[in-house]
């Protein structure tokens, strides 16, 4: 089993930045690719960006690219999503994702059910 708590979020103007943080626990060596999803109220949930853990290869959304960055401290055991000139549009409950099968998460944005292990929610909310 794999656990994952998430940190940071909250409200910051557009074209602010936040930080997010998940620390996995449990059997962690086994984990092939973790994500980042957000969901708006009223919509689906999707995927931010993704990335393969083993060799640190990354995909994004083409709403985020360029202003978000995807990384991990294997160290920690933390994934991190640093998300700079944040928009309105970016307000949502954003969510870190784990899963030891594997995928072409650094080719392509992988459905929620391919991943296994979910992290509890955080906000982001972004004002005009």
């Amino acid at each position: 089993q794999v656990q994952l708590v998430q940190s940071g979020g909250g409200s910051v103007q557009a074209g602010g930045s936040l930080r997010l943080s998940c620390a996995a626990s449990g059997y962690t060596y086994s984990l092939y690719c973790m994500a980042w999803f957000r969901q708006a109220p009223g919509k689906e949930r999707e995927g931010v960006a993704a990335i393969y853990i083993a060799g640190g290869s990354t995909y994004y959304a083409d709403s985020v690219k360029g202003r978000f960055t995807i990384s991990q401290d294997n160290a920690k055991n933390t994934l991190y999503l640093q998300m700079n000139s944040l928009k309105p549009e970016d307000t949502a409950m954003y969510y870190c994702a784990a899963d030891y099968r594997r995928s072409r998460c650094d080719q392509e944005l992988l459905p929620q059910e391919a991943y296994n292990y979910w992290g509890q929610g955080t906000q982001v909310t972004v004002s005009s």
